[in-house]
């Protein structure tokens, strides 16, 4: 029997038991469509990821952090060390060889008094001089960066200026704010406050991670400094001429060597590998959820399979007595299999797709509404690229033709005068 007879009779076998036909299908359908929704969706956050860090990331800049690891090692500082910054650290750090500029941050977690809300930020104390130097992202689209700030000037970001994207704004160039933290005076609690006044308005970002963010405030280091009362900073940015990762690595253990190792060396671009690395092991926890799901459908394949040869078993004697031979029934058996793992192949991807961008849909609007600058900002959008088809295509028509191999096994070695005799 030719292969396109082979098709048409497996296809007309479909049809005949439509309905049971159409619930194994449907087996297969889920399954494939589990696998494409995860993976389409983690590859959408994967690219999302990337694109929020790219967006504000200057490859080229390192943030020198107390402390020797934290964070498994990770290199975000925080380990088991009383080292302590100064801003002219960043002096020592200038003369090492490969650093272009650095710049000493301090930071810490106020309420602003807005006129519509309070609101808690951080507010950060830069020299705006070098840290416009080091990220591009540092601009203004409102005011401008002074070069010589007075005290209590302020660079807000843009998130603080138009929280919920209608125009209606929170603050505008020249307002004075009011700023407190509280510190404590035995049992009660004291704001510490600070007059402030806008000066300018950054660019809208939409990132996050390392260097300026749509929801901070920046202010002049030494008033900062003198702000908070301390002379202590929390890190240092570093510019280096290159952004070669085998020469960030040779000044990053410069400058650990210069603070003793008592410091740890970030590098935003091998933190994004490392965050690729961990998405791409996700995707592969996800493919196994739905994987599971689909061999759950594959034993349903058997059973009908099974279900399917003893009542069709005379058929399969009356084929062998007009000469069909056992390839010809494995043939037939197989194809059946290979068909509806085609039919739920393309149905579960349709419907892969279409659960992985309601899905996406309703995130992106939930997490516009969250009130976070990088949730406002970044929108997930499921990518199902050829690949993920084919790979899922082919996974749907290899189990449900892997497990029609016994049923269909079974049925080419019946002997024609035994199934002939079957009631």
């Amino acid at each position: 029997m030719r292969l396109r007879d082979t098709l048409g009779y497996a296809g007309g076998a479909i049809r005949l038991r439509k309905l049971r036909s159409g619930l194994t299908t449907l087996g297969i359908v889920i399954g494939i469509a589990a696998i494409v929704a995860l993976l389409s969706f983690t590859q959408g956050f994967q690219v999302a990821i990337n694109g929020q860090f790219q967006e504000g990331l200057s490859t080229d800049v390192v943030t020198v952090s107390p402390g020797n690891g934290g964070f498994g090692g990770l290199g975000f500082g925080g380990g088991d060390s009383d080292f302590v910054f100064y801003e002219n650290d960043t002096d020592r750090i200038d003369a090492l060889d490969g650093v272009v500029i650095s710049s000493a941050t301090v930071s810490k977690t106020v309420t602003a008094e807005f006129e519509l809300m309070d609101r808690m930020l951080s507010l950060t104390g830069v020299d705006f001089a070098t840290y416009e130097e080091l990220y591009a992202t540092f601009t203004t689209v409102l005011g401008e960066v002074p070069a010589a700030p007075a005290d209590g000037d302020v660079i807000i970001g843009y998130y603080l200026y138009d929280p919920w994207d209608n125009g209606t704004h929170l603050v505008e160039l020249g307002d004075e704010i009011n700023v407190y933290y509280s510190v404590r005076n035995g049992t009660v609690l004291q704001p510490v406050n600070l007059t402030v006044t806008v000066v300018g308005i950054m660019e809208e970002i939409g990132s996050f991670g390392f260097g300026p963010s749509d929801s901070g405030m920046y202010l002049s280091i030494n008033s900062a400094l003198n702000y908070f009362d301390t002379e202590e900073v929390n890190s240092i940015d570093v510019k280096l001429e290159s952004d070669d990762q085998d020469f960030i690595a040779a000044v990053s253990d410069d400058i650990e060597a210069l603070f003793l190792n008592e410091v740890s060396v970030t590098s935003a671009t091998a933190l994004l590998g490392t965050i690729t690395s961990v998405l791409g092991i996700v995707d592969l926890l996800l493919a196994g959820i739905g994987g599971i799901s689909l061999l759950v459908a594959g034993i349903g394949i058997m059973n009908i399979m099974i279900v399917s040869l003893m009542e069709r078993t005379r058929e399969i004697g009356i084929l062998k007595a007009l000469g069909a031979k056992g390839t010809t029934v494995l043939g037939i058996f197989l194809a059946e299999a290979l068909l509806i793992g085609l039919l739920g192949g393309v149905f579960g991807i349709g419907l892969g797709a279409f659960l992985a961008n309601l899905f996406g849909g309703m995130l992106n609007g939930f997490g516009g509404m969250g009130g976070g600058d990088a949730a406002a900002a970044m929108s997930i959008a499921p990518v199902v690229t050829p690949l993920l088809a084919l790979q899922a295509m082919v996974f749907g028509i290899g189990v449900s033709v892997l497990f029609a191999l016994w049923p269909a096994y079974r049925a080419s070695k019946l002997m024609p005068v035994d199934a002939l005799r079957s009631e």
